[in-house]
């Protein structure tokens, strides 16, 4: 696939140390406290400094200690944690009529999962992810909506607006303190696309009391991890927190199959007062993914000879770098108000050169490859984020209420070669096995090809009122309006040149939640939300013309706990649809907006104490997804979009300071063409884990993924009705991992 991408960054891959302290000790909790969640423990912005001293032992008891099954652990649905990913005004999910998902960070570690896009569809319900390194190694699927322009990502409530459909930051999940998934549309909290929901990551925050855990792991394919977390004080008003994370390795696929990152968060409190915190924190990302855009099919099927065949150009390379500077500042100049503000710088430096398309010639028995590309993107994002929160009554009724804005000024340059014949031509051909993967050409390198400027300002309220001591109602509006610049860098004709197009977009929510009884609730939502027709702040001048894609949702829901909190559950039923799609015109290669595309289904999660020493985890979408209004391709389903998905996990300690557990994701078939002709199978994937608890303050893990070594695709394309090329999952891995905090 040959969706656009990148530009560079020096590699900055500093060598982490091996060598890490085995002997520790951990505050370990009496059965009572370990009912703290892990999440509501390092959420806070900061402990403050006259905090009791086993704060910190609940987050190192729930970072390293075997969890209590039997008891409260961070492996539920967490539905009576506070959060601000469904709403800003800081709800559970219990309170909130929207379907989400919190998974905390240590669960994610505890799986095995050391990447985001890992996290998110191995936990969230109803989630899947697509894509190659085009996309930024993946994008996000949910309820029928697939992308990047239909689901966004944050990182602490803070999006990086997307171009060109990549994204290549948040990835690494050591410095992730949980993950909100909110499924449906977002548009009220977060602007246009946000159709399918949003995926926001949460970093780690300073605490004021020392802590450092540090872990190392080895696993096939030469892979090597090294990471460190440390927080604590400086002086009685300053904390801190530094995590560095580090992976390489050789690769499942040869050649250019190694891949190495590193992320590199920081953060420092100052707790001015006892109501007034303020957070500098610095984040990077720099990643040198695998060079890899697929396998070629022979006869419509993956041969056992070529599974591990890499046919890129042997001096292929693909590098990502991302900064992303916050400051953070919450003030509570009283206990009905909150006033909170965000300003930002983000940057992102992304460099591709590879030949990305490969298709099998049954006549010459040979490999066409074809796309040899070069592309770079320099992007800069600046902004802030305001808001005040109220508490208080509004007719003698409790009511809480959340008002306030968000600008930004976004900077994209995209640089290319497309306009060479290199881009596709001259097609090269080698062997399916045995063959010379050759070098790159050393004409038809990238040029300067257009440069766009985007400001946006957006104003946001919420509302909730507390109509009985049961019934509450919660309503959200957003106003978007967003102005892009586009200069084409490489147009001779002057009316060719340059563009202006400015948006607007509205978006609003209204929800009903009732307490059927303290833990049960029932809620109703009707919600609507805008996307760009593609990317927004690099559309190109033939899109610039279409309005923004309008949609709405109706969804109705049932959350709850039982049996003093060792059963959580959710059940939702929606439906969606979207209008003003750009649809084809038949035999042309212009288009019309007005397509529609639509989505109903139901969704379900469990989290299930059945037995001392066990835990089920488990969720399950069921969706049908159909392009109403596409012209040739009318009624078929859309790309990328699987109509059932499904996670499942089972703990069980097993004995003292042993702890098992193995993971199954289903991701039902999809397409990977509009005409639906290039068909992805199904697949599941079965992870083993096995954790030992060391001492008190270590854990040694071992875990296998993909066990049982499926073949499957994560992307495709396909031509003339069959499929071509398939982006493969990784196979079976091993990996073992030491853990230890002091």
């Amino acid at each position: 696939m040959s969706a656009p991408r990148c530009r560079r960054a020096r590699p900055m891959l500093a060598a982490l140390s091996a060598a890490l302290p085995f002997a520790a000790t951990a505050q370990v909790l009496s059965p009572a406290e370990t009912r703290l969640d892990e999440i509501s423990v390092s959420g806070a912005a900061a402990v403050p400094a006259n905090a009791p001293a086993d704060a910190v032992g609940a987050e190192a008891a729930a970072l390293l200690r075997k969890p209590s099954l039997t008891q409260a652990s961070p492996v539920g649905l967490n539905l009576n944690t506070p959060s601000r990913g469904a709403s800003r005004l800081g709800l559970t999910p219990r309170e909130t009529p929207a379907s989400l998902d919190i998974v905390s960070g240590e669960t994610i570690r505890l799986r095995g999962q050391s990447s985001v896009l890992e996290a998110v569809s191995q936990n969230g319900t109803g989630i899947s992810i697509f894509g190659t390194p085009g996309f930024g190694l993946g994008a996000f699927s949910a309820r029928g909506f697939a992308g990047q322009s239909s689901i966004q990502t944050l990182f602490d409530g803070t999006r990086l607006y997307v171009g060109a459909n990549t994204l290549t930051f948040p990835f690494d999940t050591w410095n992730v303190e949980r993950i909100e998934v909110l499924r449906g549309p977002a548009s009220v909290l977060y602007g246009e696309g946000a159709i399918g929901g949003i995926v926001n990551v949460v970093s780690k925050k300073p605490l004021f009391t020392p802590l450092n855990v540090a872990r190392v792991g080895l696993g096939s394919d030469g892979l090597v991890r090294a990471a460190i977390d440390s927080t604590g004080p400086i002086g009685e008003s300053f904390a801190y927190r530094l995590n560095v994370s580090g992976n390489r390795a050789d690769g499942w696929i040869s050649p250019n199959g190694d891949f190495r990152n590193l992320a590199v968060s920081g953060a420092l409190t100052w707790q001015a007062t006892p109501d007034l915190a303020v957070t500098l924190s610095h984040d990077l990302g720099y990643q040198e993914p695998v060079r890899y855009w697929g396998t070629p099919l022979v006869n419509g099927r993956v041969l056992d000879s070529v599974r591990f065949n890499n046919y890129n150009v042997r001096d292929s390379k693909i590098n990502w770098a991302d900064n992303w500077t916050q400051l953070r500042t919450e003030w509570t100049p009283s206990a009905d108000v909150t006033i909170r503000n965000t300003a930002y710088r983000l940057q992102s430096r992304r460099h591709w050169l590879d030949v990305e398309q490969y298709v099998y010639n049954p006549t010459t028995r040979l490999v066409d490859r074809s796309d040899y590309i070069d592309i770079t993107h320099r992007q800069e994002q600046i902004g802030n984020r305001f808001d005040a929160t109220f508490r208080g009554s509004l007719f003698g009724l409790p009511n809480q209420f959340t008002a306030g804005f968000d600008v930004n000024r976004i900077t994209f340059r995209h640089d290319n070669n497309f306009t060479d014949n290199s881009f596709s031509d001259p097609p090269s051909s080698v062997a399916l096995v045995g063959y010379d993967p050759g070098l790159f050409p050393a004409d038809g390198r990238a040029k300067p090809a257009y440069v766009t400027h985007t400001n946006q300002a957006s104003v946001f309220a919420e509302n909730r009122l507390e109509l009985t001591d049961r019934l509450s109602l919660l309503a959200g509006v957003r106003f978007d309006a967003p102005t892009l610049q586009r200069t084409n860098l490489l147009a001779t004709e002057p009316a060719n040149r340059f563009f202006e197009r400015s948006y607007q977009a509205l978006g609003y929510r209204f929800g009903l939640v009732y307490a059927l009884s303290p833990d049960t609730t029932l809620y109703a939502q009707y919600a609507t939300a805008t996307d760009p027709v593609n990317s927004l702040i690099s559309l190109s001048q033939s899109l610039a013309n279409f309005r923004l894609s309008t949609g709405d949702q109706v969804e109705v829901g049932a959350k709850g706990l039982a049996f003093s909190g060792a059963v959580e559950w959710t059940l939702a039923g929606y439906r969606i649809v979207k209008k003003d799609l750009v649809s084809p015109v038949p035999g042309t290669q212009v288009g019309v907006q007005v397509g529609q595309q639509s989505s109903y289904g139901a969704e379900a999660a469990l989290s299930w104490l059945p037995l001392a020493g066990w835990r089920i985890d488990a969720n399950l979408a069921l969706l049908q997804a159909r392009y109403d209004n596409f012209g040739a391709f009318t009624g078929n389903t859309p790309i990328d979009v699987p109509e059932q998905v499904a996670n499942l996990w089972i703990n069980w300690a097993f004995a003292r300071d042993w702890e098992a557990r193995v993971g199954v994701q289903y991701v039902g078939a999809m397409f990977s063409d509009f005409a639906n002709t290039g068909r992805r199978p199904d697949y599941a994937l079965v992870t083993l884990g096995l954790d030992r608890q060391v001492t008190p303050a270590s854990r040694l893990s071992f875990r296998v993924s993909n066990l049982l070594d499926t073949v499957y695709a994560l992307d495709g394309t396909a031509a003339g009705g069959v499929n071509t090329n398939w982006y493969l999952g990784r196979p079976r891995t091993f990996e073992v991992a030491y853990t230890v905090a002091w």
